[in-house]
C-alpha cells in the first residue's frame, strides 16, 4: 500500500437534489493517479471534524475523496448545533440524501485521475444512507456500513422522510457490502444486525459483517468515549481492505 502526504484539500460547490447548491469537501492525493474514489457520507452529528479528518484519510491512503454536507439546507454555524436543528426536524428526506450524494458521486466520476471505481463509506445514519442509496443507483462499487441504524424498521417508523425501511430495498443492492458492528450497540442492536444480514444472504448478495465485542454504536469515534481503539484498528484494517479488493483494481 501506498500513502500519499502531500494532498490538496479544499471546499467545492455541487448542484444538489433539486439543483439546491450544497458545499462539499475534497481531498485528493498528489501524483497522477489514477486513484479510487470515496464518496463519505456523514454521519447525524453532521459535517463534522470526524468526516473532515477521515476525507483527508482516505486521500492519504490513495483515493479521491469528497463529502458534502448534506445539513447546509439547515443553515450555517457549528456542526453541532446544525445536527441539532435537523435532528429536532426527525433528520433529512432519504430522497434529498439520495440526490446529494449522486450530485458528489457525479463529481468524483468526472475526475480524469479517477480509475473509474467509487465506492460509499457511511456511519450511523451515513451507514443507513450508504444501504438506501447503493440500492436505488447503481453508479458505485463497494459499500462501507459503520453500524448503520433504521435499517430494520418498525412501519410505526416509516413516515414522508423516510417512506421504506432500508431493508426492503435490499433487492436492489448491486455491489458488495462490507458491514461493521458492536455487539453492545442498541442501535443497530445484534438482533436488527442479524435480520440484515439474513436479508442479505436470502438475496444472495456479496457482502461481510465483522461484529466486535465490548463496543456498541461509535466504535471509530476517537474523540468520544464510545471510542474502542482495538475494534477500531482492526475495523479500518478490514475497510482499508475491502476497498482495496474492490476498488484499487
Amino acid at each position: 500500500m501506498q500513502f500519499y502526504r502531500g494532498m490538496t484539500c479544499e471546499n467545492i460547490t455541487l448542484k444538489g437534489d433539486g439543483g439546491t447548491p450544497i458545499t462539499a469537501y475534497v481531498a485528493q492525493p498528489s501524483g497522477p493517479g489514477p486513484f479510487p474514489g470515496v464518496v463519505l457520507i456523514h454521519h447525524l452529528p453532521g459535517w463534522s471534524e470526524f468526516y473532515i479528518e477521515t476525507t483527508r484519510r482516505f486521500a492519504h491512503h490513495g483515493y479521491i475523496a469528497i463529502c458534502a454536507n448534506l445539513y447546509e439546507r439547515a443553515g450555517e454555524g457549528h456542526p453541532d448545533d446544525v445536527a441539532a436543528k435537523v435532528r429536532a426536524e426527525g433528520g433529512i428526506p432519504d430522497a434529498q440524501m439520495v440526490g446529494d450524494t449522486a450530485a458528489a458521486v457525479a463529481w468524483m466520476r468526472a475526475q480524469p485521475n479517477l480509475n473509474g471505481k467509487v465506492g460509499l463509506f457511511g456511519s450511523c445514519s451515513g451507514g443507513r444512507h450508504a444501504m438506501i442509496y447503493a440500492a436505488q443507483r447503481h453508479d458505485v462499487d463497494a459499500v462501507v456500513d459503520l453500524w448503520g441504524g433504521r435499517v430494520v424498521m418498525g412501519a410505526e417508523e416509516l413516515n414522508a422522510k423516510t417512506p421504506v425501511a432500508p431493508i426492503d430495498m435490499t433487492k436492489g443492492l448491486a455491489c458488495p457490502v462490507l458491514g461493521i458492528f458492536g455487539n453492545d450497540d442498541r442501535a443497530p442492536s445484534p438482533e436488527q444486525v442479524n435480520e440484515h444480514e439474513a436479508s442479505l444472504k436470502a438475496a444472495g448478495k456479496n457482502y461481510e459483517f465483522h461484529r466486535y465485542d465490548g463496543a456498541g454504536h461509535g466504535i471509530f469515534y476517537w474523540h468520544r468515549p464510545l471510542y474502542r481503539p482495538e475494534a477500531a484498528m482492526d475495523g479500518w484494517a478490514k475497510v482499508w481492505a475491502f476497498f482495496s479488493k474492490y476498488l484499487a483494481k
